[in-house]
């Protein structure tokens, strides 16, 4: 189930991994495993991408930075299956993304013994990249009557869902807000018109989808497969001043 009408639907370069997540959530749904397992399973697949990386074991990396995109698909897909819409995984999801996004470069920045400031710098670059996406999606997700768990400003912790714990909500936002807040205000800052832009054409949706989560972390494993690690670090701070020129083009197209 796509998170946008149809015609509003554009090639997500992010989300290479629906199809097995739709498969993988399908054979969930008459099972007692929750959304909230699925993302579990993410966590750690990630870890063990991680643990790959500081051994060496780059192709293995590859596979388990991979397969954690396909299951931080599948939670979702597995939460409207079972209509398990939920604040807690949302914020659950994202919290640990993050997380895993600094544990990754920083395990990066230990095999390659390269520097740690650039390794700071290629985080921040690729958690700008991510924000710039997830802000033109949500803008069309909100518009469009797609989905509308995520919220285009996060200034207060939402009420919670049937089933879900108040407290725990509020818990995850505040770590939510703590590790996503500088990083929204930023790209709202650079972009502060695009949530009234009457145009966010297809395939500028498809570009910017290259700063997706799913297909940075393809990219960091296709990176090591081909032995190209000590390139990964600097790809992705010379990859942030793309974010100037999407910008750049949105504003052009909707002057």
């Amino acid at each position: 189930m796509s998170k946008l009408p149809k015609e509003y639907q554009f090639i997500d370069l992010s989300d290479y991994g629906r199809p097995i997540a739709k498969i993988i959530a399908n054979s969930l749904k008459t099972t007692t495993i929750t959304p909230i397992h699925v993302t579990i399973g993410f966590i750690i697949s990630g870890l063990l991408g991680i643990l790959c990386i500081l051994n060496h074991y780059y192709w293995a990396a590859a596979f388990f930075l991979v397969l954690k995109s396909i299951l931080d698909a599948a939670d979702g897909e597995l939460a409207r299956i079972k209509n398990q819409p939920s604040y807690t995984g949302r914020y659950l999801d994202s919290v640990s993304d993050i997380i895993l996004n600094l544990l990754i470069l920083v395990a990066i920045w230990y095999v390659t013994e390269g520097s740690i400031w650039f390794t700071i710098l290629a985080f921040i670059g690729i958690q700008l990249q991510g924000t710039l996406y997830n802000y033109y999606y949500v803008i069309l997700r909100n518009k469009f009557n797609g989905d509308t768990t995520s919220r285009i400003f996060e200034h207060d912790p939402p009420k919670a869902m049937k089933g879900e714990n108040q407290e725990t909500v509020n818990f995850l936002f505040r770590l939510y807000n703590l590790f996503y807040g500088m990083f929204d205000r930023i790209i709202y800052r650079l972009d502060r018109n695009a949530v009234d832009s009457p145009n966010l054409p297809n395939w500028l949706m498809t570009a910017v989808s290259t700063f997706g989560l799913g297909f940075q972390l393809l990219l960091i494993g296709i990176m090591f497969m081909f032995q190209l690690d000590h390139y990964i670090i600097p790809f992705f701070i010379g990859y942030s001043f793309f974010i100037f020129l999407f910008i750049k083009i949105r504003k052009l197209l909707n002057r």
